[in-house]
């Protein structure tokens, strides 16, 4: 662990080194219809997404961490509604993550609010600047960026709120929302008739904990813009999209493949950021002991535990065999599958490749990563936890190239940096 420190003393924010970076947005809502969307009670009118007396939560399909959301609203007198943040996708939406309020503050029967209730607030946590916004009736903009723990609420232009989830996080250390990183959004509905329109999100790298060249010896080999230095298996493949420093992998999009590498590596250090953009269907997965074999029950059946399958890795020195695991199984991400399931390595060997804990993040949060190769052995880090100390992979290449696979689960990367050993 004392290496591990000193190598993240070395390095430096990637982004630091980009002047004003320019970040593109994308829809969030068609204006058509709710593709994208789930929820109850909420219609499409003449292009935006209106609130019926049944509405009560509209969440995304997708998972969303670091990001800039841009919309319109339009309140009807005494109106309450709420965008959910950080959203794990069940419970109660204010706790379980968080809700910016939206609300037609000057409504008399409000008068006796609390003023973490009022328009623009973090409910039950920060008090939003009230004023801000225009006559009930009119379309209001507002804009809520998500920085890491930073979170910052502007109303027709003028900021009404800025939160650190952390500081948060000492003041209210029962409030579960307040602790995660990322998840849905949502419109939090209690059957008032709000509309919205012109939802479009840009999405972020994680750049506060991004990690950089200097001084380290560290290469950069995802540029943030192009695949530029990287091949898909197949022609055609448009699945791997770059768009803000984030590499996307689109679990639905056409003729999907690994993508390599184009230069081989042999020893090395490869640290990189991901997580999970989108969800998973329910699967039974089994619980994996220390040695890498699957737990017994008394009838002598692997014991399983329900999760959402959701399957990605890092294919190192060009071959699927030494595969370094990002899933969703009980195990953790950094398990070498083709070694621990290969019966005809040693117990030594199949021991080695299981995670010694699970220190993935909760879905839609991102993960920070670090491989290193050298000669047959594999040390795994996962968000400061070494999940595999020096594992040998017999039989591994001693040269090859490096891919991100596809598994059909959407997963975003960032922060791609390699350093040769």
């Amino acid at each position: 662990m004392k290496q591990l420190l000193m190598l993240l003393a070395l390095v430096a924010p990637a982004f630091a080194q980009d002047a004003k970076p320019e970040f593109k947005s994308r829809p969030l809502f068609n204006g058509k219809d709710l593709t994208g969307w789930h929820g109850e009670g909420y219609v499409v009118e003449d292009g935006a997404i209106a609130c019926t007396p049944q509405g009560r939560n509209l969440v995304t399909d997708d998972t969303f961490a670091d990001y800039i959301l841009d919309f319109e609203f339009k309140l009807t007198p005494g109106a309450n509604n709420g965008i959910g943040i950080h959203y794990p996708g069940t419970g109660d939406s204010a706790y379980v993550g968080m809700e910016v309020q939206v609300l037609d503050s000057t409504d008399p029967k409000y008068k006796d609010l609390k003023p973490y209730q009022f328009h623009g607030s973090l409910y039950t946590l920060v008090p939003a600047k009230q004023g801000l916004l225009k006559p009930v009736g009119e379309w209001n903009k507002e804009r809520i960026v998500v920085d890491g723990p930073n979170v910052r609420v502007e109303v027709n232009g003028e900021v009404a709120l800025r939160a650190n989830l952390d500081e948060l996080n000492k003041q209210f250390p029962k409030h579960e929302g307040a602790k995660r990183r990322g998840g849905h959004l949502a419109f939090l509905g209690h059957g008032d008739r709000v509309l919205f329109r012109n939802l479009n999100i840009t999405e972020l790298p994680p750049g506060a904990n991004s990690a950089g060249a200097a001084g380290a010896g560290f290469t950069r080999i995802f540029d943030g813009k192009t695949l530029t230095g990287w091949k898909t298996e197949k022609d055609g493949d448009e699945s791997w999209v770059p768009i803000n420093g984030i590499l996307k992998h689109i679990g639905t999009a056409k003729n999907p493949s690994q993508l390599w590498t184009e230069k081989e590596y042999g020893d090395f250090t490869m640290v990189f950021d991901w997580r999970w953009n989108g969800t998973g269907p329910k699967m039974q997965r089994p619980i994996i002991l220390p040695d890498g074999t699957e737990k017994k029950g008394a009838d002598g059946k692997s014991e399983t535990v329900e999760v959402q399958e959701l399957d990605s890795g890092v294919y190192v020195r060009g071959n699927s065999k030494s595969q370094v695991n990002l899933w969703n199984w009980p195990v953790g991400s950094g398990e070498v599958y083709g070694y621990r399931t290969d019966g005809s390595q040693s117990a030594e060997v199949r021991a080695g490749v299981t995670p010694k804990e699970k220190a993935d993040h909760v879905l839609g949060e991102w993960n920070r990563t670090l491989i290193t190769v050298k000669g047959d052995r594999l040390t795994v880090i996962v968000n400061d936890k070494k999940v595999i100390d020096k594992a040998q992979l017999p039989g591994m290449p001693a040269k090859g190239k490096i891919a991100l696979q596809h598994h059909g689960a959407s997963i975003d990367f960032a922060n791609i940096w390699i350093r040769d050993l």
